[in-house]
Order: structure tokens, then sequence, then C-alpha cells
């Protein structure tokens, strides 16, 4: 069982990396991609699309918005696992709670997939972004969702094996 996070800004590369990181680590072993991305409209549809044709076929596909934690603990050894990205699912596990939104109860969700990321058996390259070196954000639910990402890249990094950060399609290891 080996964990790699990828890191990187919007467009850096990061999830090209990722997954030709998980092709080579499949020798004989299923590939599984999961997704976390919303289609909320046609434009994020296409990029769901675009994204499912460059990968091409030999991909065993889970589409999982929310209870991410839940389809790690199922992996076994014989998977490899892409998880893109966990950005997009801090941003749907925040979005679910609407009304509700705690920061304990957001705390509790990362602490499940930080759980299950520690004992799963396969090997899983995981994709988030780097939010934190821009501008601090003007809304509080904006900057709940930086903060939190923060933490929970955090969070990865500390249990990580590897930990490698994308821009302009370059990639720096911070972590071995």
């Amino acid at each position: 069982m080996s964990i790699e996070l990828i890191l990187g800004g919007a467009r850096s590369g990061k999830s090209s990396l990722a997954e030709s990181k998980v092709i080579a680590l499949s020798q004989n072993r299923t590939k599984h991609y999961v997704a976390t991305a919303i289609a909320f409209d046609q434009e994020m549809q296409q990029r769901i699309e675009q994204h499912q044709q460059s990968r091409g076929q030999g991909w065993v596909e889970h589409e999982c918005p929310v209870d991410l934690a839940t389809l790690v603990a199922q992996f076994q050894s014989d998977q490899v696992v892409l998880v893109d990205c966990l950005t997009l699912w801090l941003n749907n596990v925040i979005y679910n709670q609407g009304q509700t939104l705690s920061a304990p109860d957001i705390e509790r969700n990362v602490a499940g997939l930080v759980e299950a990321l520690s004992a799963t058996r396969a090997d899983i390259v995981l994709v988030s972004n780097e939010v934190g070196l821009g501008v601090v954000p003007l809304g509080e639910i904006s900057r709940l969702f930086v903060d939190h990402a923060g933490w929970m890249n955090q969070a990865i990094a500390n249990i990580a094996d590897k930990v490698t950060l994308v821009a302009a399609g370059l990639s720096l290891v911070l972590k071995q």
C-alpha cells in the first residue's frame, strides 16, 4: 500500500501526472478512477467527458462526490486508485451541509477520509488543488473552504508516502 498526494493549481498538469503514475503502478492490476466532480452545468459536463476521453479505456470508473471514505475503504491490494480531486470532494461536502454548515462536520469528513486512507490496502494517488498561495478570499464560505482545503492537504500529506507539487507541468517532490 502506498499513498501519493499530488498538489497543484488549476491546469498545472497534476491530473496528467497522476494518471501516468497510476498507469505505471498498475501492471497486472486493476486501475480505478474515482471522480468527485458533479456536472452542475453543461460546461462541467463537457469537462468531465473530455477527461474521460483523454483517459481512454481500461479504467473502472466511480462517481463519488461525497462518501469518499466509504469507497476508499473498499479497495484492495490488487487495485490502483486515482482520486481526482480532493478539493472538489471537499467543496461537495461543504455544499451538502447547506445551512447546517459547521466546521466540526467538515473536520469529521476529512478525518474519516484520512482514516480510510491510512487503512487501505490499495495503492492510491490523490489529486488536490493547492489553494493557499493566493489572496485570502473575501467571503466567509470561501475562507472556510480555503482553510479546510489547506488543513485537509496537510493531514493527507502527513500520512502520504510521497507528496508532489506540480506547476507549469513540472513536478517537484516535497516528500518521499
